[in-house]
């Protein structure tokens, strides 16, 4: 779209005066928004302040209670997501909207299915998906079940599903979590040639300097309202997020060495097949299992992987979605069966159950907090109790004790900063960035002796995600070992005692936080540098 006919065409969005009340709660107060047709236009704000509601609205999830919504210079009232799919507007959801048991192709068409007498398309399908893929850099099995996907290839589906549909206004929602530097600029490559498109993007996000580099302009809203609109060429990431939380951005950094000599885990050999576990022969090596796998050709999830964590260290793994993270995660907390030895503290727990694991000092702060950290449809005390259930102060005796539980609740809702009315509040009424402290708060309680930190901060603003690190560096220094999986290369790489890359289910490289750069890191992640080791 060229800059005369920018300048002349009606905004593709205008909101006014946009106020959303629940009961004990304005979550948006006199929202005024204009987004120009042909631009990235990015909303930033701390978890809470309201940009979660106010999408809704615009996609039809929520109706507000007073203002005005228009579109193209025509106002509207959507009383469904449909009626904004209607007008061309589509929403790419922070917490995907997709169904596990169904394929790639299934969730992409679900509700808009080519048909031909009267018959599911899926050629016709099938052709669409692979040319939106191509045109875009989205590549994706459209095949493949959405319950086998790691989160990147997740958030690819949920583009492709709005762009199936048609939509000309895109909301996508901290569409950079899961990416590593060179798929950020695969992606911001791709937002630019849609924009050239006349496509209009709306870019929730909590990466300032990502706001920066792609948006057009940007609107900063704070405890609910509108607070300032701002050229990105006029201000820099400090200041904005003085807008949003009125304090200068926070750094991961960790200095002084809180490292033992004292091992806490130590993980030697693992190794899980793709096509599923199959038990060791009788007498065979793994060593020589493993390589006879490799002869056959086998792909492996993880693929002979060993180190170790000592107390108060923080071992960083670095690796683009898909390489074996998940898998790791699941080995060393018993959801899955892999070969190899887990020692916790000198003692083998490979064979140990899940809940055992935990028993024993494992803490878990999990990659997505709605489909493994939280019940949603529960209150913040009993998502307290989760994997906590056989422990004090959760247990007494062979009953839940809820008086311990709501207050020890109550110690981690003040702790950790979780904003709610109260413990009696349901999980799903907290913003992201509050559900995650929640998490954290939960798995730091009871004096683990290792925790697994898989994307802390990932969609949490910049005030949260300090507070978060903190936690981890103050665990870190009273002995915790932490094992940090995280898509946040600057998190990863400041946050870190010593660094693992992996890819494709192997350990490539070791690093030394202190001496490589995000994009040296990136290179490691990608295989652009091939795996050697580094000291």
């Amino acid at each position: 779209m060229s800059a005369d006919t920018l300048a002349t065409a009606k905004p593709a969005v205008e909101l006014e005066g946009i106020t959303k009340r629940f009961p004990g709660v304005v979550a948006n107060h006199d929202i005024r928004i204009t987004v120009r047709p042909g631009t990235v236009h990015a909303i930033v704000g701390e978890n809470g302040a309201g940009k979660s509601t106010l999408m809704k609205i615009l996609y039809g999830m929520q109706k507000p209670d007073e203002g005005t919504i228009k579109v193209n210079g025509t106002e509207v009232g959507f009383r469904t997501p449909s009626d904004a799919i209607e007008v061309g507007i589509g929403m790419v959801h922070q917490h995907f909207m997709l169904a596990d048991n169904f394929t790639v192709l299934e969730n992409i068409v679900l509700g808009a299915e080519p048909t031909n007498v009267g018959m599911l398309d899926t050629g016709r399908a099938r052709r669409r998906i692979t040319e939106l893929a191509v045109a875009h850099g989205l590549r994706v099995d459209p095949d493949a079940l959405v319950e086998d996907l790691g989160v990147g290839d997740r958030q690819r589906v949920e583009i492709l599903k709005v762009l199936y549909r048609g939509a000309r206004i895109l909301i996508l929602d901290e569409p950079t979590a899961v990416l590593v530097p060179q798929e950020v600029e695969e992606l911001f490559q791709n937002l630019r040639e849609l924009k050239a498109e006349g496509l209009t993007v709306i870019f929730i996000s909590h990466k300032l300097d990502e706001v920066l580099d792609i948006a057009d302009a940007i609107t900063v809203i704070r405890r609910g309202t509108t607070v300032a609109s701002v050229d990105p060429g006029d201000v820099t990431a400090r200041q904005l997020a003085e807008l949003m939380v009125g304090s200068e951005l926070p750094t991961p950094e960790t200095r002084e060495s809180t490292v033992t000599d004292t091992v806490a885990l130590k993980v030697a050999n693992l190794t899980m097949e793709a096509d599923g576990h199959r038990p060791l022969p009788k007498g065979t090596p793994l060593s020589t299992y493993v390589a006879k796998l490799h002869e056959e050709g086998a792909r492996l999830l993880l693929d002979d992987v060993s180190f170790e964590i000592r107390k108060g260290e923080i071992l960083g793994i670095a690796g683009v979605e898909g390489n074996g993270q998940s898998e790791l995660i699941e080995a060393i907390m018993g959801i899955r069966p892999a070969h190899g030895t887990i020692e916790l503290a000198g003692q083998d727990i490979s064979g140990w159950s899940t809940l055992k694991r935990r028993e024993s000092g494992v803490g878990y702060i999990p990659e997505d907090r709605h489909r493994q950290g939280l019940l949603l449809e529960a209150s913040l005390w009993e998502n307290r109790v989760l994997g906590h259930q056989t422990r004090a102060p959760a247990r007494k005796g062979i009953w839940i004790d809820r008086r311990a539980s709501r207050a020890d609740t109550e110690r981690i809702v003040k702790d950790y900063d979780v904003r709610t009315p109260g413990v009696e509040t349901l999980a799903l009424a907290l913003s992201g960035g509050n559900q995650q402290k929640l998490i954290v708060g939960r798995e730091m309680s009871g004096e683990p002796a290792f925790l697994i930190a898989a994307h802390p901060t990932r969609g949490v603003d910049v005030g949260a995600q300090a507070a978060i690190w903190d936690h981890l560096r103050n665990a870190r220094a009273a002995g915790l070992a932490v094992l940090l999986i995280s898509a946040d290369l600057d998190e990863l790489i400041g946050l870190s005692d010593s660094l693992q890359v992996v890819y494709r289910g192997r350990l490539v490289a070791a690093l030394d936080p202190s001496d490589v750069t995000p994009e040296r890191l990136g290179g490691y992640m990608t295989g652009a540098i091939a795996g050697t080791e580094e000291t």
